[in-house]
């Protein structure tokens, strides 16, 4: 494979340089043999050139820059495969929220606190929010003993991450799956 010039094109952020976009003059060059030296930048290009091989800076903040002689598309190829890998590994925690008003019935908590309980089962957070209106304000320590109420009888699959705050117009507790 001959050794590629970017220089036609602009280089994009997120890639590594390669070959003649490599700034620095000293370099410790990685061969595929294993083998590793440090030495100039033009000795390295000739490096690369003997194998047919790209140049690739993998390390640019190490003094001297690390730099790799490899294919340059199989590298991108690798590092992109991982980067996915890794992203689909990961686990995004939503959260969920219940919304109740102080006077919300006991037939309606224990429906809302079903639907909560498969939430925190599948790893999710869950918002429980009692909304005032009007003279329901005078009625806050209502909407605090319905969270309470609600907390208890999750305590098995969840913990409170916030107590019950009171936030303008509305009480807030935010419940969180226990690693049980």
């Amino acid at each position: 494979m001959a050794r590629r010039n970017f220089r036609g094109r602009p280089r994009q952020e997120d890639r590594p340089r390669v070959n003649d976009e490599i700034r620095a003059d000293q370099v410790r060059v990685i061969k595929p043999d294993e083998g590793h030296e440090v030495t100039t930048l033009d000795r390295a290009i000739q490096i690369a050139e003997q194998y047919n091989l790209d140049l690739v800076e993998v390390a640019p903040d190490a003094r001297p820059p690390v730099c790799k002689v490899i294919d340059f598309g199989k590298y991108m190829y690798e590092k992109k495969k991982k980067e996915k890998e890794a992203k689909k590994k990961q686990h995004t925690v939503t959260v969920k929220e219940l919304r109740f008003r102080p006077n919300t019935d006991d037939h309606d908590l224990e429906f809302k606190t079903r639907h909560a309980r498969e939430f925190l089962e599948g790893g999710d957070k869950v918002k429980a929010t009692v909304q005032f209106r009007g003279r329901d304000m005078l009625y806050t320590e209502k909407g605090e003993l319905l969270l309470l109420k609600l907390a208890k009888s999750l305590e098995d699959v969840s913990k409170i991450e916030t107590k019950p705050n009171m936030e303008g117009r509305r009480m807030i507790m935010m419940l969180t799956p226990s690693k049980s």
